[in-house]
């Protein structure tokens, strides 16, 4: 079981990382520092989208609209910790 949980910790870490990664790309992308024209910055760029979208598609549902402001990813990195912090706290400690 705690091999689970550490595969686990292991995804949500990587996750972080990748949502990280598509918030500073999409600003790369809108100051036009990135060439959306190269084929590896696209596909880096469709991969982070698609990899992103679902859940912050879903946490923009319940947000007010803050006009240009998006802070969905920060919201998904709160929860991100949340769920690190549950297992850690509360779900390792019951393993054995």
């Amino acid at each position: 079981m705690r091999a689970i949980l550490d595969v686990v910790m292991i995804a949500l870490n990587l996750y972080w990382w990748i949502v990280i990664a598509s918030a500073l790309f999409s600003w790369l992308y809108a100051f036009g520092v990135v060439n959306p024209r190269n084929q590896v910055v696209s596909s880096i760029g469709r991969f982070l989208y698609q990899a992103t979208e679902p859940p912050l598609r879903r946490i923009r549902a319940f947000m007010p609209n803050l006009g240009a402001i998006d802070i969905s990813p920060i919201i998904l990195l709160l929860g991100i910790i949340l769920i690190q912090q549950v297992i850690i706290r509360y779900i390792y400690p019951n393993v054995f």
